[in-house]
Formats: C-alpha cells, structure tokens, sequence
C-alpha cells in the first residue's frame, strides 16, 4: 500500500521559516509529479508548487519568491517556507498523482500537516 506522510508543521512567527517533508512509502513502480496543496479554514484547497519527475517547478504566484519545492532520489518531497506570513496559515497536503505501484494507477493525497503563522 502507498503512503505520503507529512512532517515539519508548526506554529511559527510571521517572517520566519519552516520545512515540510512528505514521504512515500509502499511498493511503488514510479512516481512522476509531485505537489503540495493548501486548505486554509472557509477557503478551496489550493496549489502551493510541484515538481515534476525531472525536477521542473511550478509555484502560486502568492508564493513565488519564498517557498522552494524539491525532492531526493527516494521520492521524499520537500517544501522549504520562507519569510511566511499569517495568510500562508493552511493545513498543508502532499500530493502524487498517477503513481504506479503493484496495485496499479492511483492518485495518492498525504493527511496533511498544520502550519500556523503568527503576526
């Protein structure tokens, strides 16, 4: 079975910074893209970045500039957060679409992980 686990959420102070990793575990074949969404309280679950299988990027235009999305050789998916601010405040979800394991194609989603910034 495959799993993306998250860590590195917090409580933090408006500018500072803060690391989410997401971990794939199971009997994964491939994972190509990679991503990390947001759901701020009343509000849609939005894109933050992703990456793809060969490591190009893409970011909201709210976080260009302060968040880098990366990944290692194991598929472990990194969200480096700088300079954060109270409306970067969300429950943070890792992503992998289209993974290709020994129960074949699913669309897997992490339980997410809770970033609070104070002002």
């Amino acid at each position: 079975q495959v799993q993306l686990v998250e860590s590195g959420g917090g409580l933090v102070q408006a500018g500072g910074p803060l690391r989410l990793s997401c971990a794939a575990s199971g009997s994964i074949y491939s994972i190509n893209d990679m991503g990390w969404y947001r759901q701020a309280p009343g509000q849609q679950r939005e894109l933050v970045a992703s990456i793809t299988g060969d490591g190009r990027t893409n970011y909201a235009e709210s976080v260009k500039g302060r968040f880098a999305i990366s990944r290692d050789a194991r598929n472990t998916l990194y969200l480096q957060m700088n300079r954060l601010k109270p409306e970067d405040t969300a429950v943070y979800y890792c992503t992998a679409p289209a993974v290709q394991s020994h129960i074949g194609q699913y669309d897997y989603w992490g339980q997410g992980t809770q970033v609070t910034v104070s002002s």
